[in-house]
């Protein structure tokens, strides 16, 4: 009787996967355009094009799908739009894709509702997708991230730091481990030294609290600002940052440093593993933790800079439904785990529940957030600004300025 049982529950299951296949290829017909951030060499492109041709093959829509790179979207898809190319829909990161080209989107709340979307989306990356969005649903997000120290732990072993830091006092005495165990406790570069700023100051007054100095060049008013560039005085005064901090041009600083196992951190995000996947070698153990908390501050570990790429439909676009459609197609189930899997990322189908072992300790990071910050606290909302702060806080790691020079140069910058 159970064998019959289980026989029939099988029929059923293999019954309503026929039918759902058969609605997917009911519902889109016809071809669509998509132009893609990634490169066709990249995993995340590799597993993409994967999905297109299985999408393509079960529902006979074609798909024009045009790897653009970075930059060749960022500076190329509003100039297209702007013309009436035919793109029917996008990628790019959450707040770009929505701040930026906002105008150009479609709002998807209709079409999620009726493919029940969110019910094995995460939800603290829709809710996020909607505020960016103006309250209303214009992006779908996949390929989650989340910006946090990453950490070598086997250094941490060795140096005896038994507990990531949660407060910056516990973020000291880990670095000063570090240094005695005889590593770099810190590393970072061009790139990435801005987000630095952005957090320590956003712990302290909060992300509106970085907006407005660096929007309104509050950089001596705001006493915070000082107050970050002296934590930062200190960390280069006792040698804690890599003594090539200040010339080091992306990807030096993880290429070099982090991966070949000289320096302990680096604050970055959860695509880190994947990039440096070959320098750092099988046996390089991953660590992370959320930036700490500040004494004094309004935000704690409990906020950080998270979010994710995000597929949008051009509001002009003659096939919508297939659009989304294939959205669906990579952001769920079997391709949004082979995504997972290929890119080292993190799932963004709350049912594909295994993440990748490089990640494993982002998991609790990422479980433990609960207020958004944008990219870097919003401290390149200026962008006349970012060049002069990018130079003056690598030369404040770098130990060749001062807090308060730091702050005159800011200052008299703006």
């Amino acid at each position: 009787m159970r064998k019959r049982v289980l026989s029939v529950a099988l029929s059923l299951t293999m019954v309503a996967g026929v039918f759902a296949g058969t609605a997917l290829s009911a519902s889109a017909e016809g071809k669509i355009t998509y132009w893609s951030m990634w490169e066709s060499t990249e995993p995340q492109g590799q597993a993409i094009q994967e999905a297109v041709d299985a999408y393509s093959a079960e529902t006979g829509v074609e798909v024009d799908l045009q790897f653009k790179g970075r930059t060749g979207i960022r500076e190329g898809l509003q100039a297209a739009l702007d013309a009436g190319t035919e793109i029917d829909l996008f990628d790019e990161d959450i707040d770009r894709v929505n701040k930026t080209w906002g105008d150009y989107l479609l709002d998807l709340e209709e079409m999620a509702a009726a493919a029940d979307y969110e019910s094995t989306a995460i939800s603290g990356l829709i809710s996020a997708c909607r505020e960016v969005g103006g309250g209303t649903l214009k992006s779908i997000p996949y390929q989650p991230n989340v910006f946090a120290f990453f950490y070598n732990k086997a250094i941490f072993e060795e140096a005896g730091v038994e507990a990531v830091p949660t407060t910056w006092d516990e973020f000291l005495d880990t670095c000063q481990k570090i240094q005695d165990a005889g590593y770099t406790p810190i590393t970072c570069d061009d790139a990435y030294i801005t987000c630095m700023f952005g957090y320590h100051l956003g712990r302290l007054i909060g992300e509106e609290g970085v907006t407005r100095v660096v929007e309104n060049g509050e950089w001596a008013e705001e006493p915070a600002v000082l107050q970050m560039a002296q934590a930062y005085e200190e960390l280069a005064t006792k040698g804690y940052f890599s003594e090539m901090i200040e010339g080091n041009v992306w990807p030096a600083g993880q290429n070099t440093e982090l991966a070949l196992g000289t320096a302990a951190m680096y604050l970055n995000g959860s695509w880190l593993p994947n990039e440096v996947k070959e320098m750092a070698g099988d046996d390089f153990q991953w660590g992370c933790f959320n930036y700490p908390a500040v004494e004094g501050g309004v935000t704690g570990t409990e906020a950080a800079n998270y979010g994710a790429q995000v597929y949008a439909i051009n509001k002009d676009s003659k096939n919508p439904q297939a659009a989304f459609d294939l959205i669906c197609y990579i952001t769920k189930g079997e391709y949004d785990q082979k995504l997972s899997e290929m890119s080292i990322g993190i799932p963004a189908d709350t049912t594909n529940g295994e993440w990748p072992a490089l990640l494993a300790d982002v998991k609790p990071v990422m479980d433990s957030l609960s207020t958004r910050f944008s990219w870097a606290v919003n401290c390149e909302a200026n962008a006349n600004i970012t060049p002069v702060l990018k130079e003056n806080m690598l030369k404040l790691c770098g130990g060749s300025i001062t807090a308060q020079e730091f702050v005159d140069n800011m200052e008299a910058a703006s």
